[in-house]
């Protein structure tokens, strides 16, 4: 008998792979592409500074929180980098994602241990759950929160939970579980480009815009 579970994974790692990764490359690329074609009306004024150095200056300071911020919401801004750090740490060192990033671009590095890629799924787990935490108890924030928020919550998690599960196979199908997280991780690529998780792209066009103008006037951004 056909195991059900066992099709659903292999239609996860085939078709509805191949379906998420049109999907969030050609929605990429099209986002990309309105940002640019907008354009900007050429500024004619003798640049006072380097406008590509203070652009390029711009990307790393501005990841950086200001100063005094962190003691404001520490939640919010620790929290925030350990999530980013952690979520990379998970998608980049697991061997299994390596394989794929591999078979993909041609690109390979070595793989972290078990221990380091689960303490930072957990981490990131963690970082996300008190991110949502500081939304529901602050009530400007649960104000000014959104439907694509807490969308966006949602599709970061999914993925980093089901993953655990899958690989500790804690409970449930094991076929079953692998399916789901390869599903979540799906939902979360076909998302990307429509939602604010496109930011992961465009922080760097938008901090590199701002940095060149003020560079432009010799200022610093």
């Amino acid at each position: 008998m056909t195991n059900p579970n066992f099709d659903l994974l292999m239609w996860a790692r085939t078709t509805g792979f191949d379906i998420a990764l049109a999907i969030m490359v050609g929605g990429i690329l099209l986002r990309v592409v309105e940002i640019v074609v907008l354009g900007r009306k050429k500024d004619l004024a003798r640049p006072k500074g380097n406008p590509v150095a203070q652009g390029l200056k711009t990307i790393f300071t501005r990841s950086l929180p200001r100063k005094g911020m962190v003691k404001e919401a520490p939640v919010t801004y620790v929290g925030g980098y350990l999530f980013h750090i952690g979520f990379a740490v998970a998608f980049l060192f697991l061997g299994a994602h390596i394989a794929l990033i591999t078979d993909l671009t041609g690109l390979g590095w070595p793989e972290a241990n078990k221990a380091l890629i689960e303490t930072a799924a957990a981490v990131a787990v963690v970082a996300l759950i008190a991110l949502a935490w500081t939304r529901f108890s602050n009530p400007v924030r649960r104000m000014l929160t959104t439907f694509d928020d807490w969308l966006v919550w949602t599709l970061s998690i999914l993925p980093l939970v089901t993953g655990y599960i899958a690989v500790n196979k804690l409970f449930g199908d094991g076929t079953l579980m692998m399916a789901i997280h390869m599903l979540s991780a799906e939902a979360l690529m076909v998302a990307f480009p429509f939602t604010k998780l496109m930011h992961a792209v465009t922080f760097a066009m938008a901090r590199y815009y701002n940095g060149s103008i003020q560079g432009r006037k010799g200022a610093e951004s």
